[in-house]
């Protein structure tokens, strides 16, 4: 973000040194999708960070109905940066939403959800900082075609990468990873090494702190970056620039980017593995003398995690495709259950560092549809919990799971296996979420409707490409 030491003068004058033209704000739709609205910076005073920038919230995605539609959109000064894609110089903020009538802030904004998760730890006194590192994973491809009539339903993908891309005769020099096989490779074979460095530097120029970017298993390009872990509220944050950037930079080289979770047939898909912890007065909570080096707090912390596991599902993993992806044989962390080294397990204790300030938690089955605030949001208050109440998360998984007989592996409970499921096991379990009104029951329920209207339902009611396949002929 922009040096402006985040308040509203700091940034008047960061728009005027720097030939600011216009003001872009940005806020978050219920399902995760950034959306925007530009001004002419003349609009934008110190008196805007308070009154705000009125707007209709009725089109957005699991916000108002039409009645109660207008809203107020407050900037915030901490988030300014110059967008690096605009040819006319501008300023982008995000922003926070307000009920104009009660002047407080709009329930269904995540942002806010996100900050009053924040605002609850304070008020436990556990702990006054969780922080939060996610390892997004994405594809980057050629060219996507998809459809959905009622006479057709189809989708074709082409990538540079693609072993499957035999459409292509013309430089077809024949470096690509083959299936699983993407972890890794140097050039000719990672592809993209040099657009994922102009993605990482371009990060870096917005202010977010990059620590490394590689190829991952999958081919078609998988892609991994990863950012320098951070509070919470920031760290959601920094996840939406992350993807605005990844995106426009594939763009400008006429490529396209997606963080759908499982776009490939029998190859890896996207995760979004994300790395707890809790602090307070600047000092690590999760270090101890437990097992992998941890605090009975943390281990109480993953307990919260694994129970509360399946609910969570349902945010950290929101879609249909979320669960093609979570399927034993794919590196998936569908097991709950917690281990330093098996990374099919849901929580993974990394032990690269014996500091304790290294010491976290690995939570591996989010991926990257997920909206990041409430994801984040979400899986604090199981963590909470599970300190609360004391959660044993049972006995570690460090066995390969493939070398477990029928009668052990019965005992490890699992991820749904579907998003439905996830939404029943939401339903069944939430109160955890309601702790301090961080969730509300209006919030989860417009969730759970959402989603089992608009992806669910409109999946089963659609034929499938390969139910012809399986049956055309019965």
């Amino acid at each position: 973000m922009a040096d402006t030491k985040g308040d509203p003068k700091s940034v008047l004058e960061f728009a005027k040194k720097n030939g600011v033209q216009m003001l872009d704000l940005r806020f978050t739709d219920l399902p995760g999708l950034w959306h925007h609205v530009s001004y002419p910076i003349g609009q934008l005073t110190e008196a805007s960070f308070e009154e705000g920038f009125g707007m209709d919230g009725s089109s957005i995605r699991g916000w108002a109905a039409i009645h109660e539609s207008d809203m107020l959109l407050i900037p915030d000064p901490a988030t300014c940066i110059l967008d690096p894609f605009t040819e006319v110089p501008t300023l982008i903020m995000i922003a926070d939403v307000i009920d104009p009538v009660t002047k407080q802030r709009y329930d269904r904004d995540p942002r806010y959800i996100a900050k009053k998760a924040q605002i609850f730890l304070n008020s436990t006194g556990l702990a006054d900082t969780a922080y939060f590192g996610a390892e997004a994973e994405f594809f980057i491809f050629d060219n996507i075609r998809f459809d959905q009539r009622e006479n057709c339903g189809f989708y074709f993908i082409d990538a540079e990468e693609g072993r499957w891309n035999s459409g292509r005769e013309e430089n077809n020099l024949g470096y690509r990873p083959r299936y699983k096989e993407g972890y890794f490779p140097v050039p000719p074979t990672d592809h993209y090494q040099d657009l994922r460095t102009e993605m990482a530097l371009m990060m870096q120029q917005c202010g977010l702190e990059v620590e490394c970017h590689h190829h991952e298993v999958a081919t078609g390009g998988q892609t991994e970056i990863d950012l320098h872990f951070n509070a919470l509220l920031e760290s959601a944050d920094a996840m939406m620039l992350y993807k605005y950037i990844v995106r426009n930079v594939a763009n400008q080289y006429n490529k396209t980017v997606t963080f759908m979770p499982k776009p490939l047939f029998q190859d890896n898909g996207s995760g979004m593995h994300t790395h707890q912890s809790l602090w307070k007065e600047g000092k690590p909570l999760f270090a101890g003398d437990g097992y992998a080096g941890l605090s009975q707090l943390a281990l109480w912390y993953i307990g919260g995690l694994i129970h509360h596991g399946p609910a969570l599902s349902a945010i950290i993993a929101p879609t249909t495709n979320s669960y093609k992806r979570l399927v034993p044989g794919f590196e998936a962390p569908v097991n709950l259950a917690y281990s330093r080294r098996n990374r099919s397990a849901a929580c993974r204790i990394p032990m690269y560092s014996a500091s304790p300030k290294a010491k976290r938690v690995e939570f591996r089955p989010p991926d990257p549809s997920c909206n990041p605030y409430i994801a984040f949001a979400a899986m604090l208050m199981a963590g909470l919990d599970g300190i609360e109440n004391k959660i044993d998360p049972g006995q570690p998984l460090d066995k390969d799971i493939y070398d477990l007989g029928p009668e052990e592996l019965k005992k490890v409970p699992s991820m749904p296996g579907s998003l439905e499921a996830a939404l029943d096991a939401l339903e069944a379990d939430h109160q955890f979420l309601l702790k301090g009104d961080v969730f509300t029951e209006d919030l989860l329920q417009t969730y759970i409707d959402y989603k089992r209207e608009k992806e669910v339902n409109a999946m089963r009611l659609r034929p499938h490409p390969y139910e012809f396949a399986l049956y055309y002929d019965i």
